[in-house]
């Protein structure tokens, strides 16, 4: 029944001024509750749109479709696109990204499970001309498949591949002429300054800027360790949020002038702390040089990053000139909010963290409503994801909106 409502609804936009009239390629996303029907829910759309012959997408706890967030709950969403069949490839274990295809960014879906899966992420951009891939990790209470079917079918020696498979990396790769503007938002707030690592082992911050890690916390957090149960609640609400010194810059520092994250930090949990050696552990690597501050999930914040990056996202797509007609429409209040020639947009693709939606913005569904009422009502499917992707790094508590523009 989802299935076919899906497809219902899918059939009277294509006949619809603006939207994919003859698509090649489509984007699934389901929620866990339809994992065990993953293969079948493949090959009925796939028998219903016989002209769509590239699939992709994968499951998460909670996705999105247009203006609204489905989580925990059974939901499948389904975006249709028109692209030049030389423009992009769908990719998988058993159809890797050959040499033949000049990619210039890609869509990424991961099995959080894969070993070594941020060191993967990473090398997938190596081989990208703009070093840029955007997605997230499957989110699943059971299993973590990921839909990739392509038109070119597979390496020699895999046989008939199903389409749905579980660990690894998938997606979509896309040629230099599909633009698309993507942007990173943050979920947390610094409490403090930014602190240079100066000693570390491993995932053990031991020293920052030369003092003790665990008393510098302990002083940002005004609690002492001669009360524990205060000095606990205050650190399990507490996170860190880390840059690495190869990507610092004047430009994109930790922490910005507005008091929020440059676009490069990587928050990442607290996961217990050294007495002995008065050190801090989180959960990643840590090396001398990187740059930390101490931060906490933020509502507030959370909202008003992501309405910043919706702006950024507007202001380089849309005309820097406009007739007064176009500039009104664009200028519409929510309720007249609607796909306009002048934004530029055809559509979007929204991966959140399972730790935001509508429960950390304060009313369901009230995240993608923010970005309805920056972007208008543009076509969105996406998932809330264990992980989110965006240039070359493995994110957690962001969100990453991606927009594909009409020209």
């Amino acid at each position: 029944m989802a299935a076919n409502l899906v497809l219902a609804q899918l059939r009277a936009q294509m006949v619809l001024h603006g939207y994919a009239s003859n698509p090649t390629l489509a984007l699934l996303y389901i929620t866990d509750h339809y994992a065990a029907n993953a293969q079948e829910i493949l090959e009925h759309l796939s028998a219903e749109l016989p002209e769509v012959t590239d699939w992709a997408g994968t499951v998460g706890i909670g996705i999105a479709a247009n203006n609204v967030e489905y989580f925990d709950e059974p939901a499948l969403a389904v975006m249709l696109l028109e692209l030049p069949s030389d423009q992009y490839r769908v990719f998988s274990g058993v159809a890797p990204l050959g040499l033949t295809f000049e990619a210039h960014t890609a869509l990424v879906h991961a099995d959080p499970r894969t070993s070594e899966v941020a060191e993967l992420i990473e090398e997938l951009a190596q081989r990208t001309d703009s070093g840029y891939v955007f997605g997230g990790l499957s989110s699943s209470r059971g299993q973590a498949v990921q839909f990739a079917v392509a038109a070119d079918g597979n390496v020699k020696g895999q046989g008939a591949a199903s389409g749905v498979f579980s660990g690894g990396l998938s997606g979509v790769a896309f040629g230099p002429g599909v633009v698309l503007v993507s942007r990173v938002t943050q979920g947390c707030q610094p409490i403090s300054r930014a602190h240079q690592v100066t000693g570390a082992d491993r995932n053990v911050i031991l020293t920052l800027d030369g003092a003790p890690a665990l008393e510098v916390m302990l002083h940002e957090l005004n609690v002492t360790l001669d009360e524990p149960r205060e000095a606990l609640q205050a650190v399990r609400a507490t996170l860190v949020g880390m840059t690495d010194s190869t990507t610092m810059s004047e430009t994109a520092p930790t922490v910005l002038r507005t008091g929020n994250f440059g676009p490069d930090v990587l928050v990442r949990h607290i996961i217990g702390l050294d007495p002995a050696r008065a050190g801090v552990a989180v959960a990643d690597v840590v090396t001398e040089g990187m740059e930390l501050a101490f931060c906490q999930r933020n509502v507030q914040a959370a909202r008003a990053d992501l309405m910043r990056v919706c702006a950024e996202i507007r202001e380089e797509l849309e005309p820097q000139e406009q007739a007064l007609e176009t500039a009104a429409a664009l200028a519409a209040s929510e309720a007249e909010a609607a796909p306009h020639e002048a934004r530029g947009i055809a559509g979007a693709i929204y991966v959140s963290c399972t730790g935001r939606g509508g429960a950390h913005f304060g009313a369901p569904s009230a995240e993608l409503q923010i970005i309805r009422r920056a972007l208008g009502d543009v076509p969105l499917v996406g998932f809330f994801a264990a992980g989110e992707i965006a240039r070359h790094h493995l994110y957690g508590y962001t969100g990453v909106l991606t927009v594909f523009s009409t020209k």
